[in-house]
């Protein structure tokens, strides 16, 4: 018998769930994280609210986004801040 493996059902993590990206999200995230540039979605712990926070890892440096978005928003959040980064950056 495998240590955990008896309450693993109990345990739940938790996710956003999916969004629907497009060719240019991916050609824009692909780009930024090529580059060092990494943008993540978080559970809010502080709140408890059931909302996502937007990380972004950029060279090292790690900033969080102080607004907390609902479940979809949270990843639109972060496609907007991967082509804000792209066109910022990608000349």
């Amino acid at each position: 018998m495998g240590i955990g493996w008896k309450n693993s059902k109990k345990i739940r993590g938790r996710t956003p769930g999916f969004l629907n990206y497009t060719k240019q999200d991916i050609k824009h995230a692909s780009w930024c994280i090529r580059k060092g540039i990494k943008i993540a979605v978080i559970p809010d712990w502080e709140n408890n609210s059931g909302k996502w926070k937007v990380e972004l890892n950029i060279k090292k440096s790690i900033h969080v986004d102080p607004k907390a978005y609902k479940d979809k928003e949270a990843l639109a959040k972060m496609y907007e801040y991967y082509k804000y980064y792209y066109d910022k950056y990608n000349k």
